[in-house]
């Protein structure tokens, strides 16, 4: 009877060392799961931001070539849209810092 309690004993230590085993596989799984989650959110940012530069200097050129045409009126639209930008990139920082 000893012998079957002793045996017994060290079939629940085992058994508890196993479910740490695999309760800690499952904690690395769910931490790969949420980098892989992670990046793919960092590429499609990666991938907006670099989107809106191209459309910036897109719109930048086209300025440009607006106000080398020598219009009065788009040279004034150009300086309006250079104080907005200021005046909203002042507001942001104002916000954040």
């Amino acid at each position: 009877m000893n012998e079957a309690y002793e045996r017994e004993r060290q079939n629940n230590s085992r058994l508890e060392e196993l479910a740490s085993k695999v309760s800690a596989l499952r904690d690395v799984t769910i931490d790969i799961y949420d980098n892989a989650r992670d990046q793919s959110v960092i590429d499609s940012t990666s991938e907006t931001f670099s989107s809106f530069s191209t459309s910036l200097k897109g719109s930048a050129t086209r300025l440009g070539r607006m106000a080398a045409s020598g219009n009065k009126v788009a040279v004034l639209k150009l300086a309006g849209i250079i104080v907005a930008v200021v005046l909203v990139l002042y507001w942001v920082a104002g916000w954040l810092f």
